[in-house]
């Protein structure tokens, strides 16, 4: 790592380079070139310059041309309204990508701010931030011809991060630490005290120091020291510190869930549905602990059958207001990393007291439909219950009944099986979108790191559970939404999916009909329309590459209290009542449920009008953050596993192109890696940003998104978690 120079001496570099530039512009320059133009012959010094050239760079004032030379740009003058910053801010969060560029997007709508990094101050990736757009829009948006807005940070309004994860690193006399996350871009500087908590190389956890000037260095304080950095066990630990997720609850929450009885009381038996007569089983992963819905099946009249979908009652432990349904709100999801899950709820409740395990009493919160054979809801009961689980299924067993045609509860399983074919063919019939993302599972040594990357089979036992589990959602999502006229209007927790962007779609239309394929997305597109697409390409060789054009064009699901559909579903209802363990807005809607059947006034719906609004909210970027950390402990785990593979020759497939290279993804394996631009040595590529490829300018020769390579793994970095490939000749 470079060694900083004082900030009179960096400031004077830049000063002096700025001005030599600004009075030869014919250029362009090497790097060398400027060295000697500026005198600059010391190593420390020609670092520096090198570090100076790339943050210019990076706020647009310098380009490098085909060849790598340094071309001036020179500053373009901001053009402000001539209003003041405080009736002319915009409010919104700040996302920063790994190159240092922002995107904010404004509070309420889908429309970005692009920030450049000069004009970022010291806001950081996550910030809630202020903005001022500039008078006139600049850059082309996605390759279209609508103009895109960009301004400058006025104020950081709330941080988002208070720690940092990374790698620390000693340089003579300084001491700083470079974070795991590219996305913050400035290194995190540590006193000598500080650094002596640990040693060169070790990941750690850094607490922010306030930071208000950009031209200082950013602060921190070493509070937890992680190991050495590169370990897969100790990254994937790292990444739930650099995600902000709590290894552990509160003193009071844990000394609470200690509290619960073992026993369930009699009269909260006798005031509930009793199922435990009636045959229960849940069906779930191999290694899985908290088992939160159970099934059942009773064949009535006429063909009909009586589906049952159990919900373990978490609300009957987590009462609203308390302590531990604080800290459920604030996790508002478990997170299932590799190897390592960061529950919700407390193991005693996850695992034990709420969890369906088999030969036990359980309270829950049940649906019971009455479907008729053409897989219509006839008829409904929504109720708190109490069931008595008799078997607990992996997912395999139930696939091996339901292809030998027996086995134990095969009486039950098969014709529920044959009901959720039915209920898969009636959902896709009204315009219901599946789409197919392979998973990546991994198999460990006795080191505990992966030895074995596999796919995750989707077998006709998982569509079972999804049949049901979804029919339920629904179910549940009518009896509020259906607004009834002698009933006020239930405020509720909805999960909702907007239609796509206009422009997306009509994106991926121009992109299919390159392929012999028709989109009319003049009108707006149905989501039938759109499945019936993904029906047309299936088993072509193009199936791969329009069905992730296509998944990229989705808006993505939310928390909502106001209900526009689920468009992905094809539902005009839809909510989350089926995973209270590990989901909060489960967990309200089943409080929402049993409290709106006892009747609610009209003060107390004001509040719970208030109270799902910032629930929605909370909720929606809890799921973003676990999302992503799920993402990134998978990406540390793939690294590790590639190491071994270093100079190897794989098939892999085009997963997506930039402007810098092509992310190609291995065969069976969901390994992305990136073959750089410069590094596809026979031409000059082009990018082409509306067919998602690249262009040689002299052979003509095409990559395209979708097109199956083979390439040679060149270089395995475990710290930046990244992966380079080259094209295998």
């Amino acid at each position: 790592m470079l060694i900083p120079l004082p900030g009179t001496l960096i400031k004077s570099l830049k000063k002096e380079l700025l001005s030599h530039l600004s009075r030869n512009p014919g250029g362009p320059f090497t790097l060398k070139q400027l060295a000697k133009a500026l005198k600059v012959k010391a190593r420390d010094e020609f670092h520096e310059l090198r570090a100076t050239v790339e943050r210019l760079q990076k706020d647009g004032t310098l380009a490098t041309d085909k060849n790598g030379r340094i071309v001036y740009i020179g500053r373009r003058e901001k053009v402000r309204k001539e209003k003041s910053h405080t009736t002319n801010r915009i409010i919104g969060q700040l996302s920063v990508t790994r190159r240092g560029f922002g995107f904010v997007t404004i509070e309420g709508t889908d429309e970005e701010i692009f920030i450049a990094p000069k004009f970022m101050k010291t806001a950081l990736h996550g910030d809630s931030v202020a903005v001022v757009p500039f008078a006139h829009p600049i850059s082309r948006h996605r390759g279209r011809n609508e103009e895109r807005a960009e301004g400058e940070v006025v104020e950081i309004l709330e941080r988002s991060l208070s720690t940092v994860v990374g790698r620390l690193e000693v340089s003579r006399d300084f001491f700083f630490v470079v974070p795991d996350d590219e996305r913050v871009t400035r290194d995190i500087y540590v006193s000598r005290d500080e650094a002596i908590k640990a040693k060169h190389g070790d990941k750690v956890v850094v607490k922010l120091l306030p930071w208000e000037d950009e031209h200082q260095n950013t602060e921190g304080l070493i509070i937890d020291v992680l190991d050495p950095s590169g370990d897969a066990r100790v990254e994937v630990l790292g990444v739930a510190r650099q995600f902000g997720l709590p290894m552990s609850f509160p003193p009071a929450v844990a000394k609470e869930v200690e509290q619960f009885p073992e026993t369930i009381p009699a009269m909260e038996i006798d005031r509930r549905l009793d199922y435990r007569n009636v045959p229960t089983f849940t069906i779930d992963p191999e290694d899985a602990k908290d088992f939160d819905d159970a099934i059942s099946f009773e064949p009535l009249k006429g063909g009909v059958i009586r589906v049952g979908v159990h919900i373990a009652d978490v609300s009957y432990y987590v009462r609203e207001g308390g302590g531990m349904d604080e800290e459920a709100l604030r996790r508002g999801t478990s997170v299932y990393m590799v190897n390592e899950v960061i529950p919700m709820l407390p193991e005693r409740l996850s695992n034990d007291l709420c969890s369906l395990r088999p030969d036990l009493d359980r309270l829950t919160f049940s649906v019971l439909m009455d479907v008729t054979p053409d897989g219509k809801v006839q008829d409904y009961r929504i109720a708190k219950s109490i069931i008595h689980s008799v078997r607990r299924f992996t997912y395999e067993e139930v696939q091996q009944i339901i292809d030998d045609g027996k086995g134990e509860l095969a009486d039950i399983i098969i014709p529920l099986f044959k009901l959720t074919q039915t209920l898969t063919k009636l959902r896709r019939r009204h315009g219901s979108i599946d789409f197919e993302t392979p998973e990546a599972k991994f198999r460990f040594d006795s080191q505990g790191l992966p030895s074995q990357i596999i796919l995750k089979v989707r077998l006709g036992a998982h569509r079972l559970v999804e049949e049901c589990m979804l029919l339920a959602n629904k179910t549940v999502a009518e009896y509020i939404g259906k607004v009834r006229k002698e009933e006020p209007h239930k405020p509720f927790i909805y999960r909702v999916h907007d239609a796509p962007d206009p422009s997306r779609l009509q994106d991926l239309a121009n992109f299919v009909k390159q392929f012999g394929y028709s989109l009319d997305a003049k009108q707006g597109v149905s989501s039938k329309a759109l499945q019936n697409l993904l029906d047309s390409v299936k088993g072509s060789d193009v199936e791969y590459v329009i069905n992730e054009v296509a998944l990229r064009s989705m808006a993505k699901a939310v928390y909502s209290e106001k209900n526009i559909g689920h468009y992905g579903l094809g539902f005009k209802h839809y909510t989350h009542f089926t995973s209270p363990i590990r989901r909060y807005p489960d967990l309200v809607v089943h409080r929402l449920l049993h409290e709106y059947a006892g009747g609610v006034d009209a003060r107390r719906l004001a509040e719970i009008v208030k109270r799902i609004s910032e629930i929605c909210v909370q909720s929606s970027e809890r799921e973003r953050v676990a999302v992503e950390a799920e993402r990134t402990s998978v990406k540390v785990m793939q690294v590790e596993y590639m190491k071994r593979h270093t100079g190897d020759e794989l098939e892999g497939v085009i997963a997506g192109v930039t402007n810098f290279g092509l992310f190609v993804e291995i065969n069976n394996l969901l390994v992305e890696g990136l073959v750089k631009m410069r590094d596809l040595l026979d031409d000059y590529y082009l990018f082409d940003e509306k067919n998602y490829s690249l262009r040689g300018r002299s052979r003509g020769k095409v990559y395209r998104l979708g097109d199956r390579v083979r390439v040679r793994v060149v270089s395995v970095n475990p710290e930046t978690r990244e992966i380079d490939f080259a094209i295998a000749d």
